[in-house]
């Protein structure tokens, strides 16, 4: 079974090629582009799987060190991995269909169609719940370990 340090370096290795790759993508835009600029979400979509990819060293260093059992460690880890994952996609979405600017401004658009903001509303709690959530696992682990 894998533990969650390894779950982490995965995920980290997974969102580190991944901002690699959109970083073409993004350069693509830009070269092909009057303004010389990528849409929104390619930029964006880009930047956090950079910036996820070294948050899930992070989180590699904290699940190493907890004092938890390892399937809360686990737990730690894949929650916040879980949404940075669906953020990611939803940037990659959003950039592929080049329908908005802000995916957070009203009405909420997928597309040509539209999510009900109920639902994002959910979806923006689950990630922030899971991604502090995650990590306060493993930081309450790491600092039961220092006692």
């Amino acid at each position: 079974m894998i533990g969650a340090v390894e779950l982490a370096r995965i995920a980290c290795g997974g969102f580190f090629l991944t901002g690699l790759l959109t970083g073409v993508w993004k350069y693509r835009h830009i070269m092909a582009s009057a303004e010389a600029q990528a849409p929104v979400y390619v930029d964006i979509c880009h930047r956090a799987a950079l910036m996820y990819a070294f948050a899930c060293l992070l989180l590699a260093e904290f699940a190493r060190l907890s004092d938890w059992a390892a399937a809360v460690n686990l737990v730690g880890v894949a929650l916040p991995v879980v949404f940075f994952a669906a953020a990611v996609a939803s940037y990659a979405a959003h950039g592929v269909l080049q329908d908005t600017d802000n995916q957070l401004r009203r009405p909420h658009r997928l597309g040509a169609r539209t999510v009900h903001g109920d639902a994002m509303n959910i979806f923006i709690l689950a990630l922030a719940a899971g991604e502090i959530g995650g990590f306060l696992l493993l930081f309450t682990g790491y600092l039961h370990a220092l006692r």
